[in-house]
């Protein structure tokens, strides 16, 4: 039996008469004789019996005719999915994010990439960049999002975007009256540096900010993330250099100002394997370069 065979005989079994069946399938009457004749034998049934008009199934045939159909539906439904997954819309994508870029870019790449790939299956895990460099490296990330990645010579890092600095203070602080700041603005100043984690990092930029400067950071607490951070200055104890992304998160008390300065930027890059030409992978770069390029605007804006 092959799927031919099948679908042969789903025709002949729709018509009933050879003739009918033969011409639907733009073929003439003896192949098609032929194929139910090869079927019914490695089946060893008779799945047409003669009629006056033509020919009429079987109790046997009838029975194969509702399990042909549902051969047929699972061999189309492979078939359509194998294409789609060829063309990337269809498959799964392992996506390793980090604090302040789950609160607007990676929110405007996931909504597209449902526009454009909703049948993807996507799975987020909050990871470390150096965790996100050793699972894509082993394979159980197809791409990671943080910033300031050490040079690693056997994934690709690419910029998605740089993001301006702002300054997070409490609605009480003595500075929250002037629109912007400045670098020297932040001069003892009692400064929540994150995240804590392996070096380099975020916090590892803003203390350098200030060092060109000729200032010595006051550092009054490192924590692990922004949301962490964020709580501490709204509880008033100290002040936060942060990314543009973090603004988005409000918290009771919390006031942000723009940093001015030509170095108050940070990135935001990805990391992927080079030799991964997963097609979800290509389509999701495709969305990030759009973003990066301003050709879809974040959810913030």
């Amino acid at each position: 039996m092959d799927l031919r065979q099948i679908r042969y005989f789903l025709v002949l079994a729709s018509e009933l008469n050879f003739t009918r069946a033969a011409g639907r399938l733009h073929i003439s009457q003896p192949p098609l004789t032929r194929q139910i004749q090869q079927l019914e034998a490695s089946m060893g049934v008779v799945l047409f019996e003669r009629t006056t008009r033509g020919v009429a199934l079987t109790p046997a045939g009838a029975v194969f005719l509702e399990e042909a159909r549902k051969i047929v539906a699972l061999t189309d439904q492979a078939t359509n999915k194998t294409r789609l997954a060829h063309q990337g819309q269809l498959g799964r994508l392992d996506i390793g994010v980090f604090g302040s870029a789950i609160l607007n870019v990676i929110p405007t790449l996931l909504i597209e990439l449902r526009k454009t790939h909703p049948d993807i299956v996507i799975s987020l895990q909050n990871t470390t960049k150096i965790q996100q460099v050793e699972a894509v490296r082993e394979k159980r990330l197809d791409i990671g999002f943080n910033r300031v990645f050490p040079e690693v010579e056997d994934l690709v890092v690419e910029t998605v975007m740089m993001e301006s600095l702002y300054v997070a203070m409490h609605k009480d602080h003595e500075l929250v009256r002037r629109r912007t700041l400045a670098v020297r603005d932040l001069n003892n100043q009692p400064l929540i540096l994150f995240p804590n984690n392996v070096r380099p990092t975020f916090a590892d930029n803003v203390v350098s900010l200030l060092r060109d400067e000729g200032l010595t950071p006051n550092v009054v607490h490192e924590v692990e993330d922004v949301m962490t951070c964020i709580a501490l200055v709204s509880a008033g104890l100290g002040m936060a250099v942060v990314p543009e992304s973090a603004v988005n998160l409000q918290l009771p008390g919390v006031r942000y100002h723009p940093l001015r300065s030509a170095e108050a930027k940070v990135d935001l890059s990805c990391v992927y394997r080079a030799d991964n030409a997963s097609p979800a992978l290509m389509g999701f770069l495709d969305i990030v370069r759009k973003v990066r390029s301003r050709k879809i605007k974040l959810v913030t804006e």
